[in-house]
């Protein structure tokens, strides 16, 4: 895919059954769900790696979040994509496991909504990662307590996503 050319998403229907594809800016505008995926990489300590995104990224600027998500390729399989990504944002590879998938649906203030089925995987490296810095302008591991801590005093440092996919996360995981 060349820069110019815009990404495109895969449209579905709640049973996540491919319905088409649409610009990935055009879905968001109009809140179209659509699959995405969520990776949580862990460490033999139990800390999660989070990313800070990059402070020009078009929305959640200088937020912090998940260890990287993003969109399906068509074509392409949960799995792959993630991996794909993870080594795009964070530079290096490890075997995913996709627990879980949900519906969710989030506005922010730029108009754009976030209205996605998401594919949850984890990871486990003990390794820091070689950012790039083009999507992340830092990254650090922080226990699951501390997150909760971290998301309940300062929310507003957080992306919006990724407060709704831990919430799920540790429901579906009974933590």
């Amino acid at each position: 895919m060349t820069n110019k050319e815009e990404e495109k998403v895969i449209l579905v229907d709640k049973n996540d059954t491919n319905i088409g594809l649409m610009k990935k800016m055009e879905a968001h505008e109009k809140g179209k769900l659509h699959r995405a995926f969520s990776v949580f990489i862990f460490n033999d300590n139990g800390e999660l790696l989070l990313q800070k995104r990059a402070s020009h990224k078009y929305h959640s600027p200088n937020q912090w979040t998940n260890t990287c998500c993003s969109h399906q390729r068509n074509g392409e399989s949960n799995i792959e994509a993630g991996k794909r990504r993870l080594f795009e944002e964070m530079g290096f590879s490890c075997k995913l496991e996709e627990q879980f998938s949900f519906i969710y649906k989030a506005s922010f203030d730029n108009g754009l909504t976030e209205h996605e089925l998401d594919h949850v995987m984890t990871g486990n490296y003990n390794n820091d990662p070689i950012i790039n810095r083009k999507e992340v302008d830092e990254f650090c591991w922080m226990s699951i307590n501390g997150i909760k801590i971290e998301i309940r005093e300062n929310p507003d440092k957080y992306t919006v996503w990724f407060k709704i996919i831990f919430h799920e996360y540790l429901n579906k995981m009974n933590l």
